[in-house]
């Protein structure tokens, strides 16, 4: 039978502490490092229940509330900076079109962009 475990993980003195619960019972562990948490709630949860690891599949979410701000704010930031390179992207390709439409030279869309010119002859082929 196999048991989903669910662990919350808090730093403590160097030591990320972990707790989680399995039928019920809550238990706790530690772990140098997140990637070491799995594997220690797997043992911890194997000790106390006498069942093997590979009954239980385990996730784990720190509860550090400046950690997840931290990370949550990185994440947005990042979201955000993709859509712009996208944007960017969109807006390099337009404007290259609309300037060898019109007939300038590549060196001079080149040089008006700051780009080199096989890079406006890569986005005039996109």
């Amino acid at each position: 039978m196999t048991t989903q475990i669910h662990a919350t993980a808090e730093r403590g003195n160097g030591w990320w502490v972990v707790t989680f619960s399995v039928d019920g019972t809550e238990f706790g562990t530690q772990a140098k490092r997140l990637d070491q948490i799995n594997d220690m709630v797997a043992d911890a949860a194997s000790l106390m229940t006498g069942r093997p690891e590979s009954d239980f599949i385990i996730d784990y979410e720190v509860t550090d509330a400046r950690y997840v701000d931290l990370v949550n704010e990185y994440k947005i930031r990042a979201h955000e900076a993709l859509e712009a390179e996208h944007e960017a992207a969109s807006a390099s390709r337009r404007a290259v079109a609309a300037m060898r439409e019109d007939g300038l030279p590549l060196r001079d869309v080149a040089s008006m962009m700051g780009i080199s010119p096989q890079r406006v002859s890569q986005l005039a082929h996109a």
